[in-house]
């Protein structure tokens, strides 16, 4: 064999004088003969080096280690030097490469939450090879994760305390919400212990680490970068994203600010959803259970040529349970019950391959009995998002969101009598609100060292409290109050590796808001007097969040990390202008209002065993947060308790979060965390008797585990757990609430490649917790059980 580009020797004819007429001619035979035999093979010798060799195809699948495909793995092709190739698997975990110029090679796959896997190839000239790839779970430190710092990191390369749970942890665990889900992740909590099926919306905002003690939530809530809360009052609405959409949940424990501004006080929580897949895809789980709960939730997708679109959808309704015991139960008592849809359709574009342009709308509405037959509320949310995404080998990647949305929120508040048979209705309030906001981002790797990232947003709410006030159960006024806040921030951050072993993240952000247009109008039912005007002064603010992380990785698995930062949250307009009545407790709103800024401090270290089957983190932080915002109490009577909205002197939450992921065999996993939060009053000027007494609803200490067994070809099991301890639902820490324990379990069967079948049971202990005071005790959900079907079609 000659190699390409050398010319083989041409044959040539050698006569030899001096012999006879008879030997020549035999001779000039045998050689005219072996000249032929000689060009023919240098003409098929040059024939074969001229033309060239013909293409192959390379094709396979990837699944995992239950044989279920993986949809969106990224699939890079090698085939000698200069060619490589990459594709994305579609929903049937499919993978094909055309026209490839070689006869071997390598071929790797790696998706989100699984190790990355490598084959080699050989196929004959004109044919194809086939490859299959079964990627097993990825160690903990090596899965990719984009909140840390707005771009796949893996999670063993940042020093942010993350946790993710996946699509397929979501799908083993019994909770039919993503909230109680998250229950799982250690420190996540909402205003109280009741999750979203039974609990006011208005105390559904989440508390990270011992942060805050009121609805408002202290964690930026995203959906695929966009914001999630009320636009109003900052809490969240948990059905908005359907479950069978969402690819995995990212929680990140610690102010984060510095990337994500207002609201990132304690951390952020990040739902991203599925990728619009290649092939059609199908997904539909439904369920049904005790209390009347019903429970539909389904995805859709597929893509024709360099269009693709997804149709995500929920229902949800459950008759809802009694939230007072029964010897204190009386006639105004009703199941809190409660229902929703939600429905989000994606169109997308790729316009090159680097450019992809997409269009989003969503809807969602909820209706809630909220355990009386007079306290009710309603929610309607619409909103649009359109974004482009642009990836470029020299000028990094960019990515652009603009969103905009609608909100009209209900609620009626009533007092009940002390022997609950009668109920007055007190307020009737219609909560208005629009939202808008520009985010774009850049980010690129500069050089081997520098990993850098830049971007800038900007978000204008405006929203109104609109009520009608009754004594004596008689309409007696209107009150309107609202405004408008606008936000702009700019940020940047850049992840620097000193060495082989030490990386150091540093990076700030600066955020100006301004509250305008703000005012009260009060008007008396019926036309029987003048209104009353207030004008509230327009203000601004601004805050300046930096960030410092250093991580050192060692030898043996062992790594080290500590981080500083600052963080801040601005008031919501809910906080500023709106009263609300829970039960025989008055919260008055305060326009007055400052931002909660927090500075802390964390660090730890994290190990991973040799074959990475058993991985462990430990974090000790240390929170001081100034200013925080309370419900602060006024005055007590036997019939009504009246706080108003205060920004405390300061309170500090220390404390310590362990993980723990354990790997027992192919079929078992054993996970788990605790947490110790020790989160206090400091200091508070106005009222010195508050200070040393306990930040209200955040418990000393909070633990979760679960244990799975996964053998899809016959039975899939998982048991959860969580306990909390002891945590007080008032600032002057006289309404005790008491320890409780949660123990769900979840059990399924395939029945055939496309079809499964499960069960689920929640609270198996029957112990039904105590999650409120107000001061009557509340009660969580007893016993449940649910059955549920669960159908894939289009990938396999």
């Amino acid at each position: 064999m000659y190699a390409i580009g050398h010319r083989r020797p041409e044959p040539r004819c050698i006569v030899t004088p001096g012999l006879e007429r008879s030997q020549l001619s035999g001779t000039l035979k045998a050689l005219t003969a072996a000249l032929a035999l000689a060009s023919a093979l240098c003409l098929t010798a040059r024939a074969a080096q001229e033309s060239p060799r013909q293409a192959v195809r390379v094709r396979g699948v990837v699944l995992d280690e239950a044989g279920a495909p993986v949809a969106g793995a990224e699939v890079s092709l090698g085939a000698g030097p200069g060619v490589t190739r990459r594709a994305a698997t579609g929903g049937d975990g499919r993978f094909v490469f055309e026209d490839v110029p070689a006869a071997r090679g390598t071929v790797a796959a790696r998706a989100p939450g699984f190790a990355r896997a490598e084959r080699s190839w050989e196929a004959p000239a004109g044919g194809s090879a086939e490859v299959v790839f079964v990627l097993a779970p990825a160690a903990l430190a090596e899965q990719l994760a984009v909140t840390a710092t707005r771009t796949d990191t893996k999670l063993g390369e940042t020093a942010a305390s993350l946790r993710v749970v996946t699509s397929e942890a979501l799908a083993a665990t019994a909770a039919v919400t993503i909230d109680d889900a998250l229950r799982q992740v250690p420190g996540f909590q909402l205003f109280r212990r009741t999750g979203s099926r039974a609990a006011n919306p208005t105390a559904q905002g989440v508390s990270l680490r011992g942060v805050g003690a009121s609805g408002a939530s202290r964690a930026l809530v995203l959906a695929d970068g966009v914001p999630l809360g009320d636009p109003f009052g900052g809490w969240v609405s948990w059905g908005r994203v359907p479950r069978a959409s969402v690819a995995r949940i990212e929680v990140l424990r610690g102010g984060a600010s510095h990337l994500y501004g207002s609201s990132a006080l304690g951390g952020v929580v990040q739902l991203l959803t599925r990728r619009v897949e290649d092939s059609p895809a199908l997904e539909l789980e439904a369920s049904a259970g005790g209390q009347r709960t019903l429970d539909a939730t389904v995805f859709a997708s597929g893509r024709a040529g360099r269009w693709g679109a997804s149709l995500a959808a929920e229902t949800f309704h459950t008759g809802g349970y009694f939230l007072v015991r029964g010897v204190e139960r009386g006639a105004a008592d009703t199941p809190a019950a409660a229902r929703y849809a939600s429905l989000s359709v994606t169109l997308e574009r790729e316009l090159s391959e680097r450019l992809k342009v997409f269009a989003r709308g969503s809807y969602f509405g909820e209706a809630r009995a909220n355990g009386t037959r007079l306290q009710r509320n309603r929610t309607h949310l619409r909103q649009a998002v359109v974004g482009a995404d642009f990836a470029g080998e020299r000028a990094g990647t960019f990515t652009a969101r603009a969103y905009a949305g609608t909100q009209v929120f209900d609620q009626s508040f009533s007092a009940v009598s002390a022997d609950r048979d009668t109920e007055t209705l007190t307020r009737d309030q219609r909560v208005p609100a629009q939202t808008a906001g520009l985010l774009t981002q850049w980010s690129r790797a500069l050089g081997t060292r520098h990993a850098f990232v830049a971007g800038f947003e900007a978000r204008e709410v405006r929203g109104a409290s609109d009520e009608l006030v009754f004594v004596a159960g008689r309409a007696a006024s209107r009150v309107g109050a609202g405004g408008r806040e606008r936000t702009l921030g700019v940020f940047a951050e850049d992840t620097v590796r000193l060495s082989p072993k030490l990386l150091l993240t540093a990076g700030g952000r600066f955020d100006r808001w301004r509250n305008t247009d703000a005012l009260s109008v009060t008007t008396p039912a019926g036309g029987r007097g003048p209104s009353a005007v207030t004008v509230f002064p327009d203000r601004a603010e601004s805050a300046f969040s930096p960030r410092a992380s250093l991580l050192y990785q060692g030898a043996g698995g062992l790594s080290l990390y500590a981080s500083a930062y600052r963080a801040f949250r601005a008031p919501t307009l809910n906080e500023l202008y709106r009263a609300f009545r829970v039960g025989n407790v008055l919260t008055l709103a305060n326009e007055d209002l400052r931002a909660e800024r927090l500075a802390g401090a964390e660090a730890g270290a994290g190990f991973s065993s040799a074959g990475r089957r058993f991985e462990a983190r430990a974090t000790f932080f240390w929170l001081e947060v100034e200013g925080p915002v309370a419900n602060v109490t006024l005055a007590e009577t036997p019939v009504l308790i009246t706080r108003r909205r205060q920004n405390l002197g300061r309170t500090r939450s220390r404390g310590v979060e362990v993980d723990v992921d354990a790997r027992l065999g192919r079929r078992w996993r054993l996970s788990g965390g605790y947490q110790l939060t020790d989160s206090t009053v400091l200091s508070f000027p106005a009222n010195v008797a508050l200070e040393g007494r306990r930040v209200p609803q955040v418990p000393l200490h909070a633990l979760t585990f679960r244990l799975d067994y996964r053998d899809p070809r016959r039975l899939t099991f998982g048991v959860q757990g969580r306990a909390g301890g002891a945590q007080f639902d008032d600032d002057q820490n006289r309404l005790r609430l008491a320890p409780f324990f949660n123990l769900d379990a979840l059990a399924s069967r395939r029945l055939t490649d496309a079809l499964e079948a499960f069960a689920a049971a929640e609270n198996l202990t029957g112990r039904r917790a105590e999650v409120g005071r107000t001061p009557l005790l509340t009660l969580g959900p007893p016993r449940s059980l649910r059955l549920g079907l669960r159908l894939r079609l289009g990938r396999k």
